[in-house]
């Protein structure tokens, strides 16, 4: 009958360990099941699982070889049923929960334990994406680094409802400035190809037309059809029509001014040349203007853009755009346009964006993520970014801070 053993061996770090404890089991004939191996601040964690088909003194072989390397080792029997358990919920759905913030706090592991235990799960594995903090306690100096810690966990569990674990996640990272994104693990996560994002807001820390009014004059006027559309007075495309009529006049130099002053988001431009690095395809899908979108394609390497084309005669803005106007359900099927063009399934989408306009686009992405968006937008979405900069996309598809410098060298 198979007996099945859990090894755990502990101590300082060296070379030569791992032959040794494996020359140690094949010595006894055993057969290797899982294992798992750390090193922290140069003391060493091991954890194998061994299956056992015939009589063998296991304890005393791991015991001599853990004399020799230094090691403290235990070996413990493993029942079946607790063997069975163990292997059930290896099948389980598998869930990535994510920690995002300048710095994490402490306790937030307290809560997320007592969250997560709420809801059934079992926290397999928790890993550091984030590069190292410096010994003064500040933030990464490199170029390419992403500021910013992000911590990863791993869940497993049945039958979990999704929607009120992100509900409850969201309200326990509001509290302590922490963004807790959750989402199901999958073949597709590591495999994206395609990110879309938003414009205003989202890539640049303005909204354009705010900008235009403001230099013709009509900021006020703007800002009111804007609150009459927020009423639900008007919908997305009168509001648009509205406002863009107040800035007929507008003086085309006026557009090359701010487009050169536009303020980029944090990280942006850290996000843009690692995407390249990675092989994505890139898009800004935006509500905005295609004078803008194509500035911000020329100086960050968009593939493509895609927005509203304003009309000018005469070098001046008439107060109309080309139709069709590029709304929220156009995002939409945008975004869907192009993954087919690629030949991509939709789980290999992202949607990146701040607004209402953009929550359909989060939706039909693979992995909708709200960044910086008001508190109704990020309970709609099911993932956000608040407290880092664009770059911590990069954590949410699975990479390290590691991998990204190694892609840079």
């Amino acid at each position: 009958m198979t007996r099945r053993i859990l090894i755990r061996a502990t101590g300082a770090a060296r070379p030569g360990q791992l032959a040794g404890l494996g020359r140690a089991l094949a010595a006894s004939g055993a057969r290797l099941l899982d294992i798992n191996q750390s090193v922290t601040f140069g003391m060493l964690s091991l954890e194998a699982l061994v299956g056992l088909d015939h009589e063998a003194d296991l304890e005393a072989a791991l015991s001599a070889a853990g004399d020799e390397l230094g090691l403290d080792v235990q070996a413990i029997q493993v029942a079946a049923e607790d063997y069975q358990r163990w292997s059930s919920q290896a099948s389980q759905p598998r869930l990535i929960l994510s920690l995002l913030a300048p710095h994490l706090p402490a306790g937030i592991l307290a809560e997320v334990g007592a969250l997560t235990a709420e809801h059934g799960l079992t926290v397999e594995l928790i890993h550091r994406l984030s590069g190292r903090e410096p010994l003064d306690g500040g933030v990464p100096g490199e170029r390419d680094a992403i500021q910013g810690a992000c911590v990863e966990c791993w869940l497993r569990g049945e039958e979990v409802d999704l929607d009120a674990l992100r509900e409850k996640a969201l309200a326990l990272g509001a509290m302590h400035g922490v963004d807790i994104a959750i989402q199901e693990d999958s073949i597709w996560r590591r495999h994206r190809r395609l990110v879309c994002f938003d414009m205003d807001s989202t890539l640049i820390k303005a909204e354009v037309i705010d900008e235009l009014a403001r230099r013709h004059g009509v900021y006020d006027e703007v800002a009111e059809v804007t609150e009459r559309a927020m009423r639900g007075e008007l919908d997305f495309q009168q509001s648009f029509r509205e406002r863009m009529a107040k800035l007929a006049g507008l003086d085309e130099s006026v557009l090359a001014e701010i487009a050169e002053s536009l303020p980029l988001m944090d990280g942006v431009e850290r996000l843009m040349a690692q995407l390249k690095r990675l092989g994505y395809r890139t898009a800004i899908l935006s509500g905005g203007f295609t004078y803008f979108a194509r500035h911000l394609q020329e100086k960050l390497g968009f593939d493509e853009i895609h927005a509203n084309e304003l009309v000018i005669e005469n070098g001046k803005v008439t107060g109309e755009v080309r139709e069709p106007i590029l709304d929220a359900d156009r995002k939409a099927e945008l975004l869907r346009e192009i993954a087919a063009r690629e030949g991509l399934a939709m789980e290999q989408t992202i949607a990146v964006g701040d607004g209402a306009n953009d929550l359909k686009m989060l939706a039909a992405a693979g992995l909708g993520i709200a960044f910086r968006a008001k508190p109704l937008v990020r309970v709609q979405a099911r993932h956000s970014i608040s407290t880092l900069g664009l770059d911590a996309v990069l954590y949410l598809i699975g990479y390290r801070q590691g991998d990204l410098e190694e892609s840079v060298s």
